[in-house]
């Protein structure tokens, strides 16, 4: 697979060769789901939680005696049956969402979303990603012209892989409305999938193939 390399101001300067065991893998729908759906179980975090009788506060005297007042029977105002007592069968933080999924099964389904990235021509090649000081404006003057020069870059979402931490480049992105980046080590099929680009530099191809083809 040869793809079309660029530089910062969107001017072609070349072509580079990627490896076909990463970017020619052939798409199983199934099995990109099946990933997609554990990574968004694995990131949810349960919030809605109802307290049981022994959670709520009071109640800590029975309200009336056993017999002899004509009412029914009760041993305590915090009874699931009482208006603000405890909820029965309501939803916990305690559960657990968390799926597993194979390493295997992950690197396949990682490798076939890029696979499809280049193939639909939504890769983005630099032979380099860097700016000189972490301001919005050079990095958001930069995304304007690569999409204005490069013929397949049009409107929509971009993520940008970096081949190591930058606080530079992040700090200039972090305001920009759709773009986001991540370590190119980190890289995941619900990430992939929430984007439409993938802007990445040379380098990025190397740290892949170091990180996931050991």
């Amino acid at each position: 697979m040869i793809v079309d390399t660029y530089n910062q101001k969107g001017e072609k300067i070349g072509q580079t060769r990627l490896p076909k065991e990463i970017f020619e893998v052939p798409v199983n729908s199934d099995l990109v789901h099946q990933v997609a759906v554990s990574q968004m179980a694995n990131r949810r975090i349960p919030r809605a939680h109802a307290k049981t009788r022994a959670e709520v506060r009071g109640g800590g005297r029975k309200p009336w005696r056993q017999k002899g007042t004509g009412r029914a029977r009760h041993g305590s105002i915090r009874s699931p049956i009482w208006r603000g007592g405890g909820i029965t069968f309501g939803p916990r933080k305690e559960r657990v969402f968390k799926k597993k999924i194979p390493k295997k099964m992950k690197r396949k389904a990682l490798f076939m979303i890029l696979s499809a990235k280049v193939k639909e021509n939504l890769l983005i090649l630099l032979d380099s990603l860097k700016i000189e000081k972490p301001k919005t404006k050079l990095m958001a003057e930069m995304v304007e012209n690569l999409r204005s020069k490069i013929k397949d870059f049009k409107r929509g979402s971009i993520l940008i892989a970096l081949p190591q931490k930058d606080e530079i480049i992040i700090r200039a992105t972090r305001n920009i409305p759709n773009v986001q980046t991540i370590e190119a080590r980190n890289l995941n099929v619900l990430d992939l999938l929430s984007f439409k680009y993938l802007l990445v530099p040379k380098e990025v191809i190397k740290v892949i193939k170091e990180t996931f083809l050991r």
